[in-house]
């Protein structure tokens, strides 16, 4: 009996390690494919092409579906509701690449993948070594599910904005560089991205303040008080700020350049720090989940 409930429990493990494996290998891959064929060859990659090929586009959304369904069979497959820091930077992975995804067929953004990409696939595969906590009582209450659907929504957005930031900072610097690295491929002029930076920022500053209204109301429901100031909440607080800074310094002084960049990797790591910074701690150095 012994035996054969290790031998049981060895398959569903090995099981759902090739199911989170299967799209983050696939993500790998991609990434390499976008490296190779929009970085290393720069501007002579693609030459015309202002979208993502079929085939490129058809592989990346099956690797999503993948993920998604590793996902919910990790958090919902159990009786009862499973969530912690690795759930966290999955789905806000799986979010960003659905946001990704849809950004690029307005836009040209050939060059992002290889930056998002690599990320991803570690996201995706995390959830089958990190179990997370098991989710019970009023935390599958109503509002509690909403603020964790909003929250990963802003994270997702945030994300979006940090890989932009990331590749903006990167164009930048190989254009004051010439001759050293060419730009990659497939991207539209640094104006436009900054204009998509700040409409990513937007939209996930307006998710994030739902989240914090949101946390209120779930924190009213379980605690019996409007606010606990944690490390969470602080971080999230900060980040908030940050956003809210920014936002307002490019609507009222047309902030731009370094300014936006450094603001939303400043806000971007806040944010990190709130939920999934916090979970790791518990769930990984302090074994409190």
């Amino acid at each position: 009996m012994v035996f054969a409930s290790a031998l049981l429990h060895y398959n569903h493990l090995m099981a759902k390690i090739l199911l989170h494996a299967s799209s983050g290998l696939v993500y790998a891959m991609l990434a390499l494919h976008f490296w190779r064929s929009r970085w290393q060859l720069g501007g002579t990659a693609a030459a015309g092409s202002t979208r993502l090929r079929v085939w490129e586009r058809c592989v990346l959304t099956a690797a999503v579906f993948l993920h998604a369904i590793a996902i919910a069979h990790d958090m919902l497959g159990d009786v009862e509701f499973r969530f912690g820091f690795a759930h966290a930077l999955s789905i806000m992975a799986l979010l960003a690449l659905v946001f990704y995804g849809v950004e690029s067929m307005f836009y040209p953004l050939e060059g992002m993948p290889a930056l998002v990409l690599p990320p991803a696939a570690l996201c995706a595969f995390m959830p089958a070594f990190f179990a997370g906590a098991l989710m019970t009582g009023k935390t599958t209450a109503p509002a509690f599910v909403a603020h964790v659907i909003i929250a990963m929504g802003a994270y997702a957005f945030i994300a979006i904005a940090a890989a932009h930031a990331t590749l903006m900072a990167i164009i930048e610097r190989r254009l004051h560089s010439p001759g050293r690295h060419a730009a990659p491929a497939g991207l539209p002029p640094l104006l436009t991205m900054e204009r998509l930076l700040f409409q990513m920022l937007a939209a996930g500053f307006v998710l994030l303040t739902l989240t914090l209204a949101s946390g209120v109301v779930f924190s009213e429901e379980i605690f019996g008080r409007a606010l606990r100031f944690d490390h969470k909440t602080v971080f999230s607080l900060i980040a908030w700020l940050i956003f809210a800074v920014l936002l307002l310094g490019r609507h009222a002084y047309g902030w731009r350049g370094r300014a936006a960049l450094h603001g939303t990797f400043a806000g971007f790591g806040m944010l990190l720090l709130a939920y999934i910074g916090t979970r790791f701690v518990l769930e990984v150095v302090l074994n409190r989940v």
